[in-house]
């Protein structure tokens, strides 16, 4: 996960397929690339838009039949492992979280910048939409998607389908009746006392500007 709110990558160098080297970066600076061959390629990226935090409540739906609620109220990103609510804390499978957020025109028109999601921390797997339109499926991190060609201005709606292990529900059944538990094990190698893992979209998420240019 990021360290202080920072994200994972400052700079991606790509190739095309006319071989022109071209830098993103996240972050403004003077950047060079020296090549095998001793060549030394050179840019700058001018300021770029401050990140934009999103905040508030989240609106997240986990699946009854495994024992969460339908839908509920997240006034803050929280590991669902330390929700007081036994069908939260002991829930595994898919939770799906809704948000909207609000672009300017001027903050998507820019030219040659991209928009990139960064959700902070994921446990364990995260598929991101924008508007409707799927872009992703993180597994690793970092947990990043660019979602410049799915934003609009005024509005947007995002949705981010979260699913982690079978190991919470698994301790949760473990203390239940027989006749109450969703899952089953052929040997008993989780018990009610076992240790619960974090799980859900545990943040911060940020939308954060980047700077596409040609390296010469």
């Amino acid at each position: 996960d990021s360290p202080a709110g920072r994200p994972d990558r400052v700079v991606r160098v790509c190739r095309d397929a006319s071989g022109n080297i071209s830098l993103e970066a996240w972050e403004p600076g003077r950047y060079e690339l020296t090549m095998a061959a001793g060549r030394s390629l050179r840019t700058e990226v001018a300021p770029l838009p401050e990140p934009i935090a999103i905040t508030g409540p989240w609106e997240v739906a986990f699946d009854p039949k495994w024992g969460g609620p339908e839908k509920v109220t997240f006034e803050t990103l929280e590991d669902w492992s330390k929700r007081p609510e036994a069908g939260i804390k002991h829930y595994s499978g898919r939770a799906t979280y809704r948000k909207t957020f609000e672009l300017s025109a001027a903050r998507i028109g820019r030219a040659g910048s991209q928009l990139t999601l960064d959700l902070g921390g994921v446990r364990n797997l995260a598929t991101v939409r924008v508007n409707g339109r799927e872009l992703a499926t993180l597994w690793l991190a970092p947990w990043q998607v660019d979602i410049t060609a799915a934003v609009k201005p005024g509005r947007n709606t995002l949705e981010i389908d979260l699913v982690n292990t079978w190991n919470n529900r698994l301790v949760g059944d473990a203390g239940l009746p027989a006749d109450q538990r969703r899952t089953f094990l052929t040997a008993k190698t989780v018990g009610r006392n076992a240790a619960l893992l974090p799980a859900g979209l545990l943040g911060p998420v940020t939308l954060r500007a980047s700077q596409t240019v040609e390296l010469k």
